[in-house]
């Protein structure tokens, strides 16, 4: 279920490590000329040769990283190409500001917590609103809740949607 007040994902956990900049999952070797989905099954291939075939195969999932996952970024086709990947959102024990900012506004959730202790394929379920994530069913992990405002951009797939529905910024 989403609502402006709720924002409520489940997928399969894929796992990366720390440090994970652009170059690694949008590198700019194949954005000259290159549409996002022929760049979606090159991303992190040079950190996880078969990321891009498991998610197809799953139809999907949820990325967990370490520390400060998106540095480096001031790309917006890097969410872009998470969106092609069909990534469901991002739960890192940090971000990068700016990619963490071109997430929201490209309406990629992401959800900031100790990742230490959530293995691959993994069936997690993170409720953004209440700020929990579970992994089979047990949390794991807590965060602060996203403000309504992000749940509301989320909600409605990113800044943009949110403005053309809302442009006084009043909604419930």
């Amino acid at each position: 279920m989403t609502t402006a007040q709720t924002l409520q994902i489940t997928g399969l956990s894929f796992v990366l490590g720390d440090d994970v900049n652009t170059d690694i999952h949008c590198s700019n070797k194949y954005l000259p000329g290159k549409d996002v989905a022929y760049v979606a099954q090159h991303a992190f291939e040079q950190l996880s040769p078969n990321l891009a075939t498991q998610l197809n195969a799953s139809a999907g999932g949820i990325l967990i990283a370490g520390h400060h996952f998106g540095i480096n970024s001031s790309r917006e086709q890097a969410t872009h190409v998470l969106h092609a990947m069909n990534i469901r959102a991002v739960v890192a024990k940090s971000f990068g500001r700016q990619f963490f900012r071109n997430a929201i506004n490209n309406g990629l959730p992401v959800f900031e917590c100790d990742t230490d202790q959530i293995g691959a394929e993994q069936a997690i379920d993170i409720d953004f609103g209440k700020g929990e994530l579970f992994v089979a069913g047990r949390t794991v992990r807590q965060a602060h809740p996203l403000p309504k405002e992000i749940l509301a951009i989320l909600s409605l797939g990113g800044l943009i949607p949110f403005l053309k529905k809302y442009p006084d910024w009043k909604f419930a």
